[in-house]
């Protein structure tokens, strides 16, 4: 993999237009109809990129909204959720990062590791690109 300075390809202002924080609302609007029962902000952010492995690794932050228990909620089953939910959508995610990434990106491939507890107001998700 030849990508140069990957991290400052994908800054928080690059990663917040390919998962804009709207994004969150309209996943409790549609899971509960009501976008006030949402327990936690969603945002993308860029964690590793590991050459030898030919992996980069995002982190998809559940940050607890005020007022809101995140660990009384089941965040443990989510990265399946999310790997199906077009409003999450990781296929459309997965598409704008290897568009950023150009020819180095073909023939990628995706996983979500099991959630990460950090702390009781932050629980992350992994996104894993397998580059070829």
């Amino acid at each position: 993999m030849e990508v140069k300075n990957v991290k400052a390809l994908f800054t928080d202002e690059t990663l917040k237009m390919i998962f804009p924080a709207q994004r969150a609302d309209q996943f409790f609007e549609a899971l509960y109809g009501d976008v006030e029962e949402g327990a936690y902000d969603i945002s993308l952010k860029f964690k590793d990129h590991d050459p030898a492995r030919k992996t980069l690794i995002f982190l998809i932050e559940l940050i607890e909204r005020k007022g809101k228990c995140l660990v009384c909620n089941l965040t443990y089953g989510l990265p399946e959720v999310f790997s199906r939910h077009p409003i999450i959508n990781i296929k459309g995610i997965v598409r704008e990062i290897e568009k950023l990434l150009g020819k180095t990106a073909e023939g990628s491939r995706w996983s979500l590791g099991k959630t990460l507890p950090v702390s009781n107001t932050l629980h992350a998700i992994p996104l894993i690109i397998s580059l070829k």
